[in-house]
């Protein structure tokens, strides 16, 4: 899984197809300083507005460990994830991510009535802040649990802010803990990962829901969407992908064919959106089992301008519909930004459509079969246009 080294992204180009040249500028993007809205009448991505910056999530979680190992000793991919959740520069980076944090803050201050005198759970806790909002909102207890070393800090943060009589820091996976309690009322957790799915934390929080929330509790968020579009991205492409048929003179096209594998995490200005928006898959977390997380969907994306195609981007939203008015985020390119930003899926072929064409497809997601952190994807896509007939098969890997 690629990320971009800046923010920058283009414009899209002057459409005249195969004779035109593609104009491309790179703008810089600016996040809007207007107010974050967090009520929604309906999930999709115009909940929020704007762009996208980078991160791992929060949810520092914990998940058995695999057997995948890497070279450095005995070390699995499982222990450089949690790893990577010791350091505070994650945590700050989600933090700061004000559609992320604000939304949960609203969500649990904005609706009390839901934590008061309740026993909550909080799933991969990080720094705390979750749990340290819900003992705020008048929970009875938390129980906030954490597997990488930022849990020692977290009990010096309840600690600090007087809290430690109702947030109990846990250190340790989720599958391996025992809670003091039998029972939670609550789940709290911030699992979403790139593409929604990519770490696999989800199965963490089906796993603490099975053993622990009660029959009629919570689950926040209880619902997640995952969407799909496609976009112009002429330069970015050539920079990244088509550099590799020519470099200084050799050919190194090898790369290329690993590089087009491997999703990008980055914004998309949504000005080089060429299509419509499809949804993909709606996941009830209150209802789901893991291996709903591995899944074919079709998908149907019609041309909404005269455009070239180098890119499909999928992105999602995440809601709360147990609050008395439902709340939700979007990371789509056309709502506020997001350290998710959205995951780019670049194409062999670059397609030139039509106004009104249709790009018939269908993407395979699973968990990777060796660690199940990473993400398979497969898509098989075509289109039968008045200056473009294309069909294929491609394969992608987020790790």
């Amino acid at each position: 899984m690629g990320h971009r080294k800046n923010s920058t992204s283009k414009n899209q180009g002057s459409m005249g197809f195969p004779n035109a040249q593609y104009q491309g500028t790179k703008i810089r993007f600016q996040d809007e300083d207007e107010e974050l809205t967090t009520d929604s009448s309906k999930l999709d991505e115009s909940t929020v507005a704007g762009d996208k910056v980078m991160a791992m999530e929060d949810d520092s979680m914990c998940e058995p460990d695999v057997s995948f190992v890497d070279g450095d000793g005995d070390k699995t991919s499982a222990d450089y994830y949690f790893d990577s959740y010791s350091h505070f520069g994650i945590h700050e980076e989600m933090l700061k991510d004000v559609v992320r944090t604000k939304t949960y803050q609203n969500v649990i201050y904005q609706n009390k009535f839901l934590f008061k005198n309740k026993i909550v759970l909080d799933v991969g806790a990080g720094t705390g802040i979750l749990s340290l909002f819900c003992a705020k909102a008048g929970a009875a207890h938390v129980y906030a649990v954490e597997c990488s070393d930022m849990a020692d800090m977290a009990k010096e943060i309840v600690e600090s802010n007087g809290f430690s009589e109702v947030v109990t820091v846990l250190k340790g996976k989720i599958e391996e803990i025992e809670l003091p309690v039998a029972k939670v009322d609550i789940i709290i957790s911030e699992w979403m990962g790139y593409f929604l799915l990519y770490e696999n934390m989800l199965n963490t929080v089906l796993y603490a829901r099975d053993k622990w929330l009660v029959s009629d509790g919570i689950l926040l968020p209880d619902k997640a969407s995952l969407y799909l579009t496609a976009i112009e991205d002429a330069d970015y492409k050539e920079d990244k992908i088509e550099f590799w048929n020519n470099v200084y003179g050799f050919n190194m096209s090898c790369i290329k064919k690993q590089a087009i594998m491997e999703p990008l995490v980055d914004t998309v200005d949504q000005k080089q959106i060429v299509t419509d928006c499809q949804l993909l898959k709606i996941m009830d977390i209150s209802q789901m089992v893991s291996g709903d997380a591995s899944f074919t969907v079709p998908f149907k994306l019609v041309a909404e301008r005269d455009d070239y195609i180098h890119a499909l981007v999928a992105y999602f939203d995440v809601s709360f519909t147990k609050c008395r008015k439902l709340m939700s985020f979007s990371t789509g390119p056309r709502s506020r930004a997001t350290h998710w930003k959205q995951t780019i899926l670049y194409l062999e072929d670059v397609l030139t459509i039509c106004e009104g064409e249709v790009l018939f497809g269908n993407m395979t997601v699973a968990p990777d079969q060796k660690n199940p952190r990473d993400i398979d994807i497969m898509i098989k896509y075509a289109l039968n246009g008045q200056r473009c007939v294309v069909s294929r098969t491609q394969y992608y890997k987020m790790r």
